[in-house]
């Protein structure tokens, strides 16, 4: 919780002709890698024979030149990096998940976080279903399969199943002779796709996906949407449609990769709306304004372009570090974040810095920070935040599953300034981040800033909330029949 977690990412491509999908959906996991370092997967479609290759690890961890031989050439792959939201990080919640039922087989990517997960997944071990998994993509997979045995194509499965199913999900679904692209009629998760000059699509979570491949982004996949690609090309439902549109608006704060476009809108030029917000916000008396790499650096030259204060670089990262959340415990964390950044020295040195970071969710990352920059010399530190405080958990797939490690819950401004020992402190306004795209402010959800959740919420959201199930039936109290009840 030292810092906000991604979620996943999702991938796939159907091809006109037999090929190397396997490597594409390799390159694509890369420029994706930023959603999700947990694990990664693909399933490789070869004239409807699937091939699965998935482990915990990054993309280049995973897949060495082998496991891609391996996984060979086909007409379709789909692909998934995983960040997990429910479920632990163990290797059998990798994804995708790979299900074969009475009328074959089908493979699944998730981006999201399903609100009725548990009611789903209690009622369908009631009836039967066993579980391998620790995940709510697994029930999503479940529920899809359950139709698939009355409906007559995989794409009426899937749309029954989207009456059934709560909360986000963009998801991609790979049968036979099908790929099929879906997200909640919300769209709390991006979903786009593309077309390649060889006639092949794609599907993915971000457009620099699409990028990294050679593939022309054509638009997002609308929420309640769902595309279906085969060989006869692509065709839209729209059935569920038409509700009101919640993107989460933390995709354009941080999630996303600054080169991507997300309904059409550049994350970058809104990271550095954010900055000009904050520099209208907060006028402050400073030499030099640093942005903390990578999320950072957006916010930080908009607000030196806003206010006349010079950008400047401030920190140099380790390229080959991964991000600090990775490591396991508080002390690892801190190391990482020594090993991860340093201080340009000359550049900070005797100078009153303006330090943008995208966020504040524990604390205890900033506060490293800004003391390195204190160790630096820097004469003053004045902390900014391109967000508005964290206050609420997320039910959506962003990983904020209680208030309890939520700084701000528990301190004013002045006492988090003190804290992780910055001369000032400010946040984004709340009513600025719904316009860093312009527009009315309307079409996101900013429920972990203000409490306003879209949908309902579950009655239980954490993280490990399927973990218990996972224990022998006499230690789960919900099935505890020693108890005087």
């Amino acid at each position: 919780m030292s810092q906000i977690h991604e979620e996943c990412g999702v991938f796939g491509i159907f091809a006109p002709s037999r090929q190397d999908v396997a490597s594409t959906a390799y390159y694509a996991l890369f420029a994706l890698q930023h959603r999700g370092q947990e694990s990664a997967g693909i399933v490789v479609s070869d004239d409807g024979v699937f091939r699965t290759h998935k482990d915990v690890g990054l993309v280049n961890d995973v897949f060495s030149a082998d496991a891609l031989k391996t996984l060979g050439e086909g007409n379709m792959a789909i692909g998934h990096v995983r960040y997990s939201t429910t479920g632990s990080g163990a290797r059998e919640n990798a994804q995708p998940i790979v299900v074969n039922h009475l009328k074959g087989h089908m493979a699944l990517a998730h981006n999201g976080n399903l609100t009725n997960a548990s009611e789903l997944r209690e009622a369908l071990e009631l009836g039967g279903s066993i579980f391998h998994t620790t995940s709510d993509s697994e029930v999503l997979s479940y529920i899809i399969i359950k139709e698939r045995v009355n409906a007559s194509s995989m794409e009426d499965a899937v749309l029954a199943a989207m009456d059934k199913i709560e909360g986000a999900y963009s998801a991609v679904v790979m049968s036979p002779s099908k790929l099929i692209a879906v997200r909640d009629p919300h769209g709390f998760r991006p979903l786009c796709y593309g077309v390649r000059d060889d006639g092949a699509y794609i599907v993915a979570s971000e457009s620099c996906a699409l990028d990294a491949i050679g593939a022309t982004y054509v638009r997002e996949v609308e929420p309640g949407e769902m595309l279906v690609f085969t060989k006869d090309g692509v065709r839209s439902d729209v059935s569920h449609c038409g509700g009101k549109k919640t993107l989460c608006v933390f995709e354009f704060l941080y999630i996303a990769r600054p080169d991507s476009v997300i309904d059409g809108k550049s994350v970058h030029e809104a990271r550095r709306q954010a900055g000009k917000f904050l520099a209208k916000q907060y006028k402050i008396d400073a030499d030099i304004v640093v942005g903390v790499p990578d999320s950072g650096l957006d916010a930080a030259f908009g607000y030196a372009e806003e206010s006349g204060i010079p950008y400047g670089i401030g920190f140099i990262k380790n390229k080959y570090i991964g991000r600090t959340f990775i490591a396991p415990g508080q002390k690892a964390r801190e190391d990482r974040v020594r090993i991860k950044l340093n201080v340009l020295t000359s550049a900070i040195k005797g100078k009153r810095v303006i330090l943008v970071d995208d966020s504040i969710v524990r604390g205890t990352t900033c506060g490293r920070i800004v003391k390195l920059l204190r160790d630096a010399g820097a004469k003053e530190v004045h902390m900014l935040s391109s967000a508005p405080p964290f206050l609420n958990p997320c039910y959506y797939g962003t990983d904020i599953d209680s208030r309890e490690n939520l700084i701000a819950c528990h301190h004013s401004v002045e006492e988090i300034a003190k804290i992780i020992g910055a001369d000032s402190l400010g946040y984004l306004e709340l009513d600025k981040a719904a316009f860093l795209t312009g527009g009315d402010g309307s079409g996101f959800c900013s429920a972990c800033f203000d409490g306003n959740y879209p949908t309902d919420v579950p009655s239980e959201a954490l993280k490990s909330r399927f973990e218990r199930w996972t224990h022998p039936i006499s230690e789960n109290p919900k099935f505890n029949t020693t108890s005087e009840e």
